[in-house]
């Protein structure tokens, strides 16, 4: 391939990342991770509400990764209530959990970020033959996809396997017990997916610039080297 199109190709792989990097940062900061909605359950049963009543128990919820907002519905009209994970639900939620997955998110701008950095110098510089090459604009993109990967099924499984929305909603509630009437992911959520398979994209950017992968050599070179090597 033209250098000119490597160069083309490189930018835009670029570019990818270091919008990757923003997005997740942005991501992180925001609390429309999750959106759902929770059911009053004992308002719900003291008066045998069914039909259109329930739209009465029925509250509100969305959160992130450090905080987020409730309103709950016991009949007498919403009443919200804000709360943040540090160190407010430290002791209810899974904190390993949690934190590994802030923790992969920060790993996650990192890569993308070094990502970007080396795809512009092999665009504009002289890559050399090890990490700022072919091999390493592989492993950046490799490290970022899996850590987008990690992010969704560690978050995944704290929502839903460890039901999250309804130990938030039930912080603090002594008489009332709530219920998740229904549960979505939201738009951040989506960004660590589409970062994941931006990086994922750009695997694919690389092959298409002339890189062979890593660990495809091909076979006639090492005969070839090796009888040059017998001639001296």
């Amino acid at each position: 391939m033209p250098a000119q199109q490597k160069k083309v190709i490189f930018c835009i792989a670029g570019v990818l990342s270091f919008a990757c990097a923003l997005g997740t940062a942005a991501a992180i900061g925001t609390q429309l991770w999750v959106k759902g909605t929770i059911l009053c359950k004992t308002g719900a049963l003291l008066v045998n509400a069914t039909g259109q009543e329930l739209e009465k128990f029925i509250g509100k919820i969305q959160y992130g990764l450090f905080y987020g907002e409730r309103v709950r519905q016991c009949g007498l009209g919403g009443r919200p209530f804000q709360f943040s994970f540090f160190p407010d639900l430290l002791k209810i939620i899974p904190a390993s959990i949690h934190v590994s997955v802030i923790l992969f998110c920060t790993v996650l701008i990192v890569f993308a970020l070094v990502g970007a950095g080396f795809f512009m110098f092999n665009a504009f510089g002289s890559p050399y033959e090890t990490l700022h090459g072919p091999v390493g604009l592989y492993l950046w993109s490799f490290i970022a996809c899996s850590c987008g990967c990690l992010i969704m099924i560690l978050f995944s499984s704290e929502v839903k396997i460890h039901h999250l929305s309804e130990k938030i909603a039930n912080f603090k509630e002594g008489s009332f017990t709530f219920k998740t009437h229904s549960e979505q992911f939201a738009n951040s959520f989506w960004i660590i997916l589409v970062c994941s398979l931006v990086h994922f994209l750009n695997t694919l950017l690389i092959r298409l610039a002339g890189f062979e992968f890593p660990f495809s050599k091909s076979k006639d070179s090492g005969t070839i080297t090796g009888a040059v090597d017998l001639m001296y």
